[in-house]
C-alpha cells in the first residue's frame, strides 16, 4: 500500500494532527536556525552580548503581545487562520533579512525579528491549541493520549529546533547570512501553500464569539502554571540564549560550526527526552502539584553545581551540566505543556493557551535581557546561579496548583 493510501485511510483528525504537526516543524526549523544565524553572525561582526541579546528584544517582546491576542483570534477565527498568518509572517521576516549587509542596521533586524517573534507564537498557539480539539475524546484513557499527543508534538518541535540551530551554524558557513536566509524562505513558502489547502477551515473556532475581556484567565490553575513557566523558561533562557554560545566562542575557540553543532544536538536530545516525558512521570506517583513542584527542585540543583565549577578550564564540566539540565528541564517543559491543555477550558482553549504561552513569552524575554546583561557584566557563572534561582521560583509558585491525582496520565 502506498503512503499516500495509507494516510487518507487515517482517521481524518489524525490527518489534521499530521498537518498541524508538520507545519510546526517546518517552522520550527527556520526558527532554530534564524536564532543561531543572528547570534553568530552578529557577534562575528563585533556586536557585544548584550547588544546581541537587544536584537531578540523585540522577538520575544512581540511574542507576548501575539500570545495574549492570538488565543482570542484563535477562538473567533479559528487556528488554521492563526498558523498560517504565523507562517506568512515568518516569510516576510525572512524576507527582510535578506537586504544587504550594509542595510542590515540594528533597528531593521530588531523589526524583522519583532515579526518572527509574533509567528512564532501564533504558530506555537495554533499548534498546541488544536491538539486538545482534534484527540479522541472518546479513549478509554483520554488523558493518556492527550499527554502522549502534547510531548510528542512538544518533543519533536524541539528536536527540530535543534536541528535548525546545527543548520543555521552550517548555513553561515557554507552559503553566508543571505544564502540561509533565501532556503529557508523557499521551503517555508512550499510549506505554507500546502497547508492553505489542506489545512481544515474550522478547527478550534469557538461556537459563539467570545469577548476580548475572556483573555484574562479565570482559573486559578491556568494562572498559576503560567507564573511557574515564567520562571521556568527564564532560568533556561538566561544562560543558554546568549551567554552560553558566546562563552563557548570566546572561552574555548569553537568556530560557528561547532557551536551550532553542540547546541543543536543538545536541542534534539532535550526533544527526544520530552517525547518519553509520559513514560518516565507515571514512573512517579502523587499528585500533580507534587510531582510539579519535586521537577522543579530537581532541576533546581544542577545549574547551582555547575555555577561551583571550574567552567573556565575545559569544557568538559560545562557539556556535562548542559547535558543533565537539559535532560531534566525537558521533563519538566513536557509536563507543564501537557498541564496547560488538561487545565484550559474546552471551549475556546486557544484562550488559556494563549494566556499560558503569553507567561512563556515573558519568561524568555526576561531570560534573554538577562543573559547578555549578566554574562557582559558578571560572568556565565552568574547566570547560572540567577538560573537555579528562578526554577526555585517556579517550584513556590507550582505549590498553588490543585493536588489532584495524576493516575489518569499512565501510558499504555
Amino acid at each position: 500500500m502506498s503512503l499516500s493510501r495509507r494516510l487518507h485511510g487515517l482517521p481524518f483528525e489524525v490527518r489534521q494532527y499530521l498537518l498541524v504537526t508538520g507545519n510546526y516543524w517546518a517552522f520550527t526549523l527556520t526558527d532554530g536556525a534564524l536564532r543561531m544565524l543572528v547570534v553568530l553572525h552578529f557577534h562575528q561582526l563585533g556586536y557585544s552580548p548584550l547588544e546581541v541579546a537587544m536584537l531578540f528584544l523585540f522577538y520575544e517582546a512581540f511574542g507576548v503581545v501575539t500570545n495574549f491576542v492570538g488565543g482570542w483570534l484563535g477562538a473567533r477565527q479559528g487556528l488554521n487562520r492563526t498558523m498560517n498568518v504565523g507562517l506568512g509572517l515568518q516569510l516576510v521576516a525572512l524576507g527582510m533579512l535578506l537586504v544587504p549587509a550594509a542595510a542590515l542596521s540594528v533597528p531593521w533586524v530588531m523589526a524583522a525579528q519583532a515579526l518572527s517573534g509574533i509567528a512564532k507564537d501564533l504558530n506555537k498557539m495554533s499548534a498546541k491549541s488544536a491538539v486538545k480539539v482534534l484527540v479522541p475524546k472518546d479513549s478509554s484513557n483520554a488523558q493518556g493520549a492527550l499527554y502522549r499527543w502534547v510531548a510528542i508534538l512538544t518533543g519533536s518541535k524541539n528536536a527540530l529546533k535543534g536541528a535548525g540551530f546545527f543548520v543555521g551554524g552550517l548555513l553561515l558557513t557554507l552559503v553566508g547570512f543571505r544564502g540561509a536566509m533565501l532556503a529557508m524562505l523557499i521551503m517555508l513558502g512550499i510549506v505554507l501553500a500546502l497547508s492553505l489547502w489542506r489545512l481544515r477551515a474550522d478547527l478550534g473556532r469557538a461556537k459563539t464569539k467570545p469577548k476580548f475581556r475572556e483573555v484574562f484567565s479565570t482559573s486559578r490553575a491556568v494562572n498559576m502554571l503560567a507564573a511557574a513557566r515564567l520562571c521556568l523558561f527564564a532560568s533556561r533562557d538566561v544562560w543558554f540564549v546568549v551567554a552560553l554560545p558566546v562563552f563557548l566562542y570566546d572561552q574555548y575557540g569553537w568556530d560557528h560550526w561547532a557551536v551550532g553543532t553542540m547546541l543543536a544536538a543538545w536541542v534534539i536530545g532535550y526533544g527526544g527526552v520530552q517525547t518519553q516525558a509520559p513514560r518516565v512521570t507515571r514512573l512517579v506517583h502523587g499528585s500533580v502539584r507534587g510531582i510539579t513542584v519535586g521537577w522543579a527542585l530537581a532541576l533546581a540543583v544542577l545549574p547551582a553545581i555547575l555555577a561551583l565549577m571550574p567552567l573556565g578550564d575545559a569544557a568538559t564540566w560545562l557539556v556535562a551540566g548542559l547535558l543533565a539540565f537539559g535532560l531534566v528541564f525537558a521533563i519538566n517543559s513536557s509536563w507543564h505543556s501537557y498541564l496547560i491543555v488538561r487545565f484550559a477550558r474546552a471551549e475556546g482553549v486557544s484562550m488559556d493557551v494563549g494566556f499560558y504561552y503569553m507567561a512563556n513569552a515573558m519568561g524568555r524575554l526576561l531570560g534573554t535581557v538577562l543573559s547578555g546583561w549578566l554574562y557582559q557584566s558578571q560572568g556565565l557563572a552568574a547566570c547560572l546561579w540567577v538560573s537555579a534561582a528562578l526554577v526555585a521560583l517556579s517550584a513556590l509558585m507550582a505549590l498553588a496548583l490543585p493536588r489532584d491525582s495524576a493516575a489518569a496520565m499512565s501510558v499504555n
